[in-house]
């Protein structure tokens, strides 16, 4: 069995939906009430049974923690130094950089890799980390020419840069020194939006490493708004205080005028994200200006979103993810977009197939108003009882019965019968 890092919360969560935060369903934790982070964290509401974030620190060498996080004061001090603490106050203010227009769908184009023609697309969007090296913090292209080349896109096409990575590229980011002068070079190369990295606001972690992400994510983003970039801000949240505190931000703040948000992992998982959907249209409709959100992954929920938003632009991934697997999308007689394997010969370019699912998603969007998803329907569980009068997990013996289904197992005539679930 393989075992954590002694830096690394050792503590595991078979069932990661139990940390899932909801005010609406679960009581605050026993120990929130007396934390001093308590008026910007809001409190804990899950149904893990801890007494307070605190108890998600559970590293053996808590000296070598590296989380945000009291247990190990010396760093945590400096990270709250990097960030001038966790409010969103002292944050520095940003000018009014205007809404640009793209469509509603934007293919994502991460490398050249395996093709040999330019794909032919108005608008497309690529990866701050495939433009950056990371290693120098010097640009890997200085011209439209140069950039055209190492994606093998139009070199005038229309560029949306998007900051969502895993966690590795976007660290990386921030330990950049100069990044005002690449956010210049990136506006010299004609970028007409770049959305700010999305620094993971994990579940299993004390919520000052929460607090502490979404201060960075600001920080970044007011950095792109000053560079002159039309800038989108990525508006991680984990629980209603932290939507809340969003919304308190961007009411506040008319230079943010778009947003960001990615599905594609935690966020999009099972009944997850209708919670998350909820919040954010929430949010659109508590500012009285008009937001546009740019999103990856969650493209089922696209056209809910759409009814909040002024606008709602899909970084669609699939396109090229699946091209580069070698699988081709087609359309099913009752228009749902499916894939199926297509393997070409080795060393065999793959422009034609990337043009053809490109298309074919987009067309699956734009026509049939029916989102084109990877993701399954969630499943429904059974969810324990909080209370006795809660809904318990297995069915009352009656009064849950869904009748014309049992009607067989009910005697014609009832006297002086007693009523059995069955085993």
């Amino acid at each position: 069995m393989n075992r954590r890092p002694s830096h690394e919360p050792s503590r595991h969560f078979p069932q990661p939906q139990r940390l899932w935060d909801d005010a609406t369903r679960h009581a605050p934790s026993l120990g929130c009430p007396t934390c001093l982070d308590r008026d910007g964290c809001g409190g804990v509401h899950t149904d893990a049974g801890i007494v307070d974030c605190r108890d998600l620190c559970t590293c053996k060498d808590k000296s070598k923690c590296d989380m945000v996080c009291r247990f190990n004061p010396s760093l945590f001090v400096a990270r709250m130094r990097e960030v001038g603490g966790l409010g969103f106050e002292n944050a520095p203010r940003a000018p009014v950089n205007g809404v640009p227009d793209i469509p509603l769908i934007v293919p994502f184009v991460d490398h050249r890799y395996g093709r040999d023609a330019t794909l032919d697309e108005p608008v497309v969007a690529l990866s701050l980390y495939e433009l950056v090296n990371l290693a120098t913090g010097q640009p890997h292209v200085s011209s439209r020419a140069e950039l055209a080349a190492r994606f093998r896109i139009p070199e005038g096409a229309t560029i949306v840069v998007s900051g969502v990575d895993k966690d590795g590229p976007i660290e990386r980011w921030w330990d950049l020194k100069d990044r005002g002068a690449i956010l210049a070079a990136l506006k010299g190369l004609g970028v007409i939006l770049v959305t700010a990295p999305n620094y993971s606001v994990l579940t299993d972690v004390p919520r000052t490493d929460n607090l502490h992400a979404m201060k960075r994510i600001l920080l970044a983003w007011t950095e792109m708004a000053a560079a002159g970039l039309p800038a989108a801000l990525h508006v991680n949240g984990r629980t209603l205080q932290d939507y809340a505190r969003w919304g308190d931000l961007i009411v506040e703040r008319p230079e943010i005028e778009i947003l960001a948000f990615e599905f594609a992992t935690g966020c999009g998982r099972g009944e997850r994200i209708d919670w998350h959907v909820a919040q954010l249209c929430a949010l659109a409709d508590r500012v009285d200006r008009p937001l546009v959100l740019v999103m990856r992954g969650g493209g089922r929920k696209l056209d809910e979103l759409r009814r909040h938003f002024a606008r709602v632009s899909l970084i669609e991934t699939d396109a090229f993810s699946r091209t580069v697997r070698r699988r081709r999308a087609f359309l099913t007689e009752s228009g749902r977009l499916r894939w199926a394997a297509f393997p070409t010969p080795r060393g065999a370019p793959i422009d034609e197939l990337l043009a053809h699912n490109v298309a074919m998603v987009r067309a699956s969007y734009e026509a049939s108003g029916r989102p084109a998803s990877r993701l399954r329907p969630p499943t429904r569980r059974p969810r324990r009882a909080t209370h006795r009068d809660g809904e318990p997990v297995q069915p009352s013996l009656l009064r849950q019965l869904h009748l014309s289904g049992e009607a067989w197992g009910v005697a014609p005539e009832q006297q002086r019968v007693v009523a059995a679930a069955k085993s």
